[in-house]
């Protein structure tokens, strides 16, 4: 069975950090990208970091470069997202997600992605 568990959301005033992990179960994580979106309350979900398991190479949306940084744990077929410098409008829902053989996850398009997890919510104090 697939599994996708987000943790370490919460509360957070702004400027502060927090970091969430994707724990994945169930697939043969080095053929997956995984990727972190988000939602926000009446806004679409956006695409925030991905990360091409097998090569290790990285995207970021504009509003994330220089706060946020994505990292896997192989041994422990997990993935990072350490979130700094928190502003209110990255208050979400953060949900993982795993793309099957997606070697360029850039564009966050969600077609592409064959799992996904429940999600956690960050909240963003001012």
């Amino acid at each position: 069975e697939v599994q996708l568990v987000e943790s370490g959301g919460g509360l957070v005033q702004a400027g502060g950090s927090l970091r969430l992990s994707c724990a994945t179960s169930g697939f043969t994580f080095d053929d997956y990208a995984i990727g972190w979106f988000r939602q926000a309350p009446g806004k679409e979900r956006e695409g925030v970091s991905c990360i091409a398991i097998s090569d290790g190479s990285t995207a970021f949306i504009d509003s994330a470069k220089g706060r946020f940084a994505i990292s896997s744990d192989n041994a422990k077929n997990t993935v990072y997202l350490q979130m700094s410098s928190l502003k209110p409008e990255d208050t979400a829902v953060y949900s993982c997600a795993a793309a099957y053989e997606l070697w360029d996850c850039s564009d966050f398009d969600t077609a592409d992605y064959n799992y996904w997890g429940q999600g956690t919510q960050v909240t963003v104090s001012s």
